[in-house]
């Protein structure tokens, strides 16, 4: 059975022959970036890439900056169709290819917002999150997958949410608010929530598929940025660049 990852990759594949990348002799390359390099000083220390589980890998294309969260990161360099051709088995490849998917669909002017935000951001972001859950998807209950404390604070001030994380150092404890379920939780999780609020690095790690189960889908964050304009999905990261 396919999954979503395939789905994406199919998808740019598609693009990336449509508009003759494949055989240019173009570079498109991946490093790890610094905690201060990805996010500044943001307010509060929890986000998780402050504690050193998750890297941003960073790709350039034309000038253009596409990023992707991961927690097996590394340097990459090599054409689209090497990139293309990698296999989808773990984190790493995976996360080349979809930093990779957002700097070409940035380049080509098919999405923004590809470069995650800094310093006070992650807290504007919060501010309006609710508000723009009411305007698309109502009041209810809120699902969030992955922990990002601005986002799960500001939520479960206005509604009641449940959070899971496969952080094993944050399971079991009350972040922000919210106590932090484990993912053998999820299934009841879906099942409970009025919609889902996804950290995009679902796709990263290819855990995705469990959270498109029907139930409204609002995905947040650089990394599925790409992927979000191919597929049609609705995201959610306004004070990214």
């Amino acid at each position: 059975m396919r999954s979503v990852f395939d789905t994406v990759c199919d998808r740019a594949l598609d693009l990336w022959t449509r508009e003759g990348l494949l055989d240019e002799t173009i570079t498109v390359t991946a490093a790890p970036l610094s905690v201060k390099e990805a996010i500044g000083t943001p307010e509060g220390n929890d986000f998780p890439i402050q504690k050193g589980k998750e890297k941003l890998m960073e790709a350039d294309f034309r000038g253009a900056r596409g990023q992707a969260f991961t927690d097996h990161y590394g340097n990459y360099s090599g054409t689209l169709r090497q990139i293309a051709a990698l296999p989808r088995d773990d984190n790493y490849n995976r996360a080349v290819f979809v930093a990779t998917v957002n700097a070409v669909c940035r380049s080509l002017g098919m999405t923004g917002n590809t470069v995650h935000c800094r310093d006070k951001g992650p807290a504007e972001c919060a501010k309006g999150v609710f508000r723009y859950i009411d305007d698309y998807y109502g009041k209810g209950r809120v699902t969030i997958i992955g922990f990002q404390p601005a986002l799960a604070q500001a939520v479960s001030a206005e509604t009641d949410v449940r959070l899971v994380d496969l952080d094993p150092d944050n399971i079991g404890q009350t972040k922000r608010g919210v106590l932090v379920e484990g993912g053998e939780a999820t299934a009841d999780a879906i099942d409970w929530a009025d919609m889902l609020l996804v950290t995009g690095t679902t796709l990263a790690n290819s855990s995705i598929d469990l959270f498109l189960t029907g139930k409204p889908v609002l995905f947040y964050g650089t990394t599925i940025a790409g992927a979000a304009s191919l597929m049609g999905w609705n995201r959610y990261c306004p004070q990214s660049s």
